[in-house]
């Protein structure tokens, strides 16, 4: 059974940084691809960053060149460091695995490329 458990949320003054995590039971970090999502209240549900086996990283605009995601897999965890956070990055923050395939690039930060997910983190951010 596959378990994604996410933690390191909190909340922080616009500027401020995070790391989130998460750790992965009955999945392989080192396999397919895994991703970062977000959904603030009243919003569809957003890919932020995703990587895959070869470490291939792909990023959403609004987050390029703040948020860089990485993987452990010695500790089977995937991460996202946020660094320069701002109001608009508060929402709840989701680990997302594919389910044995690896998506094309336009579709690693899609929805629908996920089969697992964990139940996420909550990222606040003030001004």
């Amino acid at each position: 059974q596959v378990q994604l458990l996410e933690s390191g949320g909190g909340s922080v003054q616009t500027g401020g940084s995070l790391r989130l995590s998460c750790a992965a039971s009955g999945y392989t970090t080192s396999r397919d691809c895994m991703a970062w999502f977000r959904q603030a209240p009243g919003a569809e549900r957003e890919g932020v960053a995703a990587i895959d086996r070869d470490g291939t990283t792909l990023y959403t605009d609004s987050v390029k060149g703040r948020f860089t995601i990485s993987k452990d897999n010695a500790k089977n965890t995937l991460y996202l460091q946020m660094n320069m956070l701002k109001p608009e990055d508060t929402a709840m923050y989701y680990c997302a695995a594919t389910r044995g395939w690896t998506p094309t690039l336009r579709d690693r930060l899609r929805v629908g490329s996920f089969g697992f997910w964990g139940q996420g983190t909550q990222v606040t951010v003030s001004s």
